[in-house]
């Protein structure tokens, strides 16, 4: 009889230690830790941290030194890491509905209240098999930086012919189908020794960030208006997602909410003391005005939204969410 009392609280013990066994995420981020966005994602991975306590925890595995930034969408989908911050151009070929994101004028929050970010996580599951947790850092958006002072044509539209422009997935369709220009892809981490060479001498890039890649060293101009969003988001290998208990779900997604409203809110402040910080330095600012300003923006988002549609309607699925995520992600 004592035996089988003893046996009874032995499994009983067993289970309620199986049940609260605190769980691990593994994570990797697609930028180096020095840079400004790496720190917002480590600043939510100590929030979940924090509140998961006992729960839930993220294990940070590191950066681009620990899987290669265009290897981690695909290292998280099939399980290698189960969390990694990124942006969704880093993936553009699964899902090419991420350029809702990159030509969105609303922020994350707002987004989220409207159920842009619900779509975006049903179309992440069922093309990708991952969970979109969220979309950090919303509300920077890019400017084009020159080593030398731009040229106007007479109608004040930005002339590129000559330059050496850096290009990448977020921003070719503009560079190429309405700048003209002949781009040179490269990823973040080779810019800074390919300016330093004059292998370019111009480059996309969002309005914080510069000082932080000290890219600012050879850059002198920096081109208004500023167009796009950072499109940087949190994905979940969905099997990952669904194993975790209700509660570990519960407390990593409030935490992602509420850093998408504090990210957005804090980056905002951001950019303006970079801002202040390049002009004091010398950088100068050149600005297209009137229907040449009209026509820079326009052109930013038709070219990418007609990229987007023409992928979307390559894929099996179609473009049934086209004008959905116009809708969603875009204030006209």
């Amino acid at each position: 009889m004592k035996h089988t009392l003893l046996g009874g609280i032995l499994a009983t013990t067993a289970l309620v230690g199986t049940a609260y066994a605190q769980e691990t995420i593994t994570a990797v981020h697609a930028f180096p830790e020095s840079l400004i966005y790496t720190k917002s994602f480590l600043e939510f991975v100590d929030k979940v941290n924090t509140a998961g306590e006992g729960v839930v925890q993220i294990e940070v595995r590191g950066g681009p030194e620990a899987i290669g930034m265009f290897q981690q969408p695909d290292a998280v989908r099939s399980g290698v890491v189960d969390m990694v911050y990124t942006p969704g151009s880093f993936y553009a070929g699964a899902l090419p509905e991420k350029d809702a994101l990159v030509t969105s004028n609303k922020v994350a929050s707002e987004a989220r209240a409207n159920g842009g970010i619900e779509l975006i996580d049903q179309i992440h599951q069922e093309k990708m098999g991952v969970k979109y947790l969220g979309w950090f850092d919303s509300g920077v958006c890019y400017n084009l930086w020159t080593r030398d002072e731009p040229t106007l044509d007479d109608g004040g539209n930005l002339d590129v012919s000559g330059l050496k422009l850096r290009g990448n997935a977020v921003y070719n369709a503009f560079f190429s189908d309405y700048l003209g220009a002949q781009v040179i892809d490269l990823p973040t981490t080779e810019v800074y020794s390919a300016l330093e060479r004059g292998v370019v001498d111009a480059t996309g890039w969002t309005q914080i960030g510069l000082i932080d890649l000290k890219w600012n060293e050879f850059l002198n101009y920096r081109i208004e208006p500023c167009f796009f969003s950072t499109d940087l988001g949190t994905i979940v290998n969905l099997e990952k997602w669904n194993s975790l208990s209700e509660e570990a779900r519960t407390i990593v997604q409030d935490v992602a909410i509420a850093h998408e409203a504090e990210s957005a809110a804090k980056l905002g402040a951001v950019r303006d003391e970079d801002f202040a910080a390049l002009e004091a330095a010398g950088m100068e600012v050149v600005t297209l005005e009137g229907a040449a300003a009209e026509a820079y923006l326009e052109a930013a988002v038709s070219n990418t939204w007609d990229r987007m549609k023409s992928l979307m309607e390559e894929s099996p699925q179609g473009a049934d969410n086209f004008d959905k995520l116009i809708e969603l992600f875009y204030t006209k």
